[in-house]
């Protein structure tokens, strides 16, 4: 028990400089250029720990053709959650990105407790939809707010982005738990990290974009790479260690105090503020979600 608070600790801590890393390597990569090499670095580095230590995990894939197919819907899921993401944090700011996390939660325990009888429990009080009335309403004044200030088009457009993005989100949940129950979670972060990399990496072919790797300087690449590795430890690894040890609605309790991280990280290294209104509109949303979560 004492593992899982310090591995909650640390995931708070981590991501909240997550979000400023990829909003900064967005801003200098194409997205799926991006995507590519973040998730081969972190995939290719998962791959070697599963052959060195997991080789008995790795088997169990060959051995049940079905968990197979879960992976490769697991990478495609990824694949699209984090192609709206970056696109969003790239049109927005890096708080952006872990405000939108935590309007994803009751969309999240909504799925996850039509599919799961252990989450099902968990909505069953009305604190739950009078949580997410005041997330949805402190979202709306985080977006419109945010919307007057600067290009207003490219906000609104990262905040259609993000939004179709926590809803991926929420059904990738769904099929990490079912899949976590018979894999270790750094095979299904390997697995799943590799097949994304692919993905984009055909991507990045076929639509010429792969050429800008060659003309940025080896320094960000190197940058690029070593985010990605940091971004699979932290956004993938743990968070499927804690969705498969504390369940759905821990991990989304959890997530409550990421934009607190991510907005001193954001201010401190990117210079990042935001106004008064989008400042309450973050708090109704944390406050609601509290509610939904009955904490």
């Amino acid at each position: 028990m004492r593992k899982d608070y310090f591995t909650s600790f640390f995931y708070i801590i981590l991501m909240g400089f997550g979000f400023p890393i990829m909003r900064f390597m967005s801003i200098h990569f194409e997205t799926v250029n991006n995507n590519a090499v973040r998730f081969l670095s972190g995939g290719f580095l998962f791959i070697l720990i599963c052959i060195f230590k997991f080789r008995e995990e790795l088997k169990k894939i060959l051995l049940e053709p079905k968990i197979i197919l879960k992976l490769l819907l697991l990478g495609i899921f990824m694949s699209g959650n984090m192609y709206f993401f970056i696109n969003g944090l790239k049109y927005t700011f890096a708080l952006a990105g872990s405000i939108f996390g935590i309007l994803a939660m009751p969309l999240a325990i909504i799925m996850a407790a039509i599919f799961f009888k252990d989450e099902r429990s968990k909505i069953k009080q009305k604190k739950f939809y009078i949580g997410s009335i005041f997330a949805f309403i402190g979202s709306l004044l985080f977006v419109l707010y945010g919307n007057k200030v600067g290009e207003s088009l490219n906000f609104l457009k990262g905040t259609l982005f993000l939004g179709t993005a926590i809803f991926i989100q929420s059904i990738q949940n769904l099929l990490i738990k079912n899949v976590a129950k018979k894999l270790h979670t750094i095979v299904i972060s390997a697995s799943t990290a590799t097949l994304s990399g692919i993905i984009y990496l055909i991507l990045s072919i076929h639509t010429g974009k792969i050429i800008q790797l060659k003309e940025v300087g080896e320094g960000m690449l190197i940058g690029l790479s070593l985010a990605g590795i940091y971004g699979m430890l932290t956004g993938m690894l743990m968070a499927f260690y804690i969705v498969q040890k504390q369940g759905v609605v821990i991990f989304n309790i959890i997530q409550l105090l990421i934009p607190v991280s991510t907005a001193i990280v954001g201010y401190f290294t990117l210079g990042e503020t935001i106004n008064f209104y989008q400042g309450m509109g973050a708090i109704i949303v944390i406050f609601g979600c509290i509610i939904a979560l009955k904490i």
